[in-house]
Parts: C-alpha cells; sequence; structure tokens
C-alpha cells in the first residue's frame, strides 16, 4: 500500500488534474465526505487529507510515503527524513517582506510579524539584521497598521491585500510552489513503486 499525503484548500485543487493524469483519481464522494483516508481508483494506493503544515511531518515519520507540500511549508518545517522530488510548478506565490514602506525596515532592531519564524529568522540572520520576530497565525497585514511590528514576512500572490491595507512588497525571500516530497526510507523500501510514481507525475507537468 502508497500512501500520500494532502492538504485541502488551494494545493488540492490545483493537484487534483496532475495526478488525474498520472493515473491517479479521487471520487468527488471520497473528496466531499468526512473521511481523512480516501480511496482512489488504485487499490494500493491511499490518500490521507491533513492539515498543509502537517503534510511534511506525516511524511518525515513514514505516515505517508509521499506528500505534496508548499515551499514555504517544508522551508519552516526543515524537511528532515523526506527527499524534495520534484517542483511541480502549482500553488505559485512569493515569500516576501513587506512593510509601508522602505524607512520602516531601516531600523536598529526590526519587529517582524509573521507566521513563517524560522524563514524570516535565516533571512534577517543572513542580512546581519538584528530583529525580534512576532509570531502570528493571521491577518498578518494588521501587525504593522496598528504599530504591532515594523514589517511582516508572508506569501504574495497578487499582492492585492498588502495594497488595500497600505503595504508593499519589498524584499524576496523565495519563490514559493507545490513540491511533492518522499519519505526516505519509504523511497528504499517501495523504491520500485515510487519510482513508478515520481515518473507518471513528472509526465504529467
Amino acid at each position: 500500500m502508497l500512501t500520500i499525503a494532502l492538504s485541502k484548500g488551494r494545493i488540492l485543487q490545483q493537484t487534483l488534474p496532475l495526478l488525474k493524469k498520472a493515473g491517479l483519481e479521487i471520487a468527488d464522494t471520497e473528496l466531499n465526505s468526512r473521511k481523512l483516508i480516501l480511496d482512489t481508483n488504485l487499490k494500493d494506493v491511499k490518500v490521507i487529507i491533513v492539515r498543509t503544515t502537517d503534510v511534511p511531518v506525516f511524511v518525515q515519520h513514514g505516515a505517508a510515503d509521499m506528500g505534496i507540500a508548499g515551499k514555504d511549508v517544508l522551508l519552516e518545517h526543515g524537511a528532515s527524513n523526506l527527499f524534495e522530488i520534484l517542483d511541480l510548478n502549482i500553488a505559485k506565490c512569493k515569500l516576501m517582506v513587506a512593510a509601508k514602506s522602505a524607512e520602516h525596515l531601516q531600523q536598529n532592531t526590526l519587529k517582524v510579524a509573521t507566521k513563517y519564524v524560522n524563514s524570516a529568522k535565516r533571512y534577517f540572520q543572513e542580512k546581519s539584521q538584528p530583529c525580534e520576530i512576532i509570531k502570528l497565525y493571521g491577518a498578518m497585514e494588521l501587525a504593522p497598521v496598528v504599530g504591532l511590528s515594523h514589517c511582516i514576512v508572508d506569501l504574495v500572490d497578487t499582492g492585492n491585500t498588502l495594497k488595500a491595507n497600505g503595504l508593499i512588497p519589498l524584499e524576496h525571500i523565495e519563490d514559493i510552489s507545490s513540491r511533492l516530497v518522499v519519505n526516505s526510507a519509504s523511497f528504499k523500501t517501495k523504491n520500485a513503486q515510487i519510482k513508478t510514481w515520481i515518473s507518471a507525475i513528472e509526465n504529467s507537468l
């Protein structure tokens, strides 16, 4: 049995057509159910539905053999015990620093609001910029507006949400897209089966 970890939302919607081209289909009745372990058209492949941030955790610990996760999630997780195999070029956006203006980044100690704590720390450490990271789980754009932080580190797609809140994207940290990841142990024990799927997905891109 091969288990693939997916998460609901934008990534899933863009992943399903790709998987279908590769030969894997999930019935609408399965997708619309409350089940977390979904049957597919193939008897030897199951799909588990987890939170986006949990995909690499399930793959790392072998609860899933493969998974599809955003590069932002993998950067935060650290991606130990798993291989990042393919860039699927879906759910694309950018991880960026945004603020009201460039002047707001000129601080002795920069206050940064973000849910991407590890990525933000790495970025500002590489710039030798002292910073205080304030972890938020949502409403990131509000932080500079109410004086909680000087800037934010967040995903930017169209930039419309930033603009609506008087912020501008100023510094590019990383291009983000969804990646196919594989558990390192599964890659050895189920090598032939996994390589077949890697090839099928690659040919579907």
